[in-house]
């Protein structure tokens, strides 16, 4: 598993925003396109208990709905990814 994979849609502008951040800041990532499987869809919810996107799932389990670019930043940084 990635250590960051994240949950979103095209169309969705959170979801751009947090991409562009890791993009930014050179992080890998797995993205899980919502829009084009059910079973990612799913996932989602199952982690997050909503519908909210973008979810960004860490690989231990933790994970972030809807972040601002500072509260992803910060979670980044705690586990040493930046």
């Amino acid at each position: 598993m990635s250590e960051v994979i994240v949950y979103g849609a095209d169309w969705c502008g959170d979801c751009r925003r947090s991409e562009k951040l890791l993009n930014t800041l050179g992080v890998e990532y797995e993205k899980r396109d919502v829009e084009q499987s059910a079973e990612f869809t799913e996932e989602a919810r199952e982690i997050s208990g909503r519908t909210n996107i973008p979810v960004i799932l860490f690989a231990d389990g933790k994970h972030l709905v809807e972040p601002s670019d500072a509260d992803l930043h910060a979670e980044l940084t705690l586990r040493g990814l930046i």
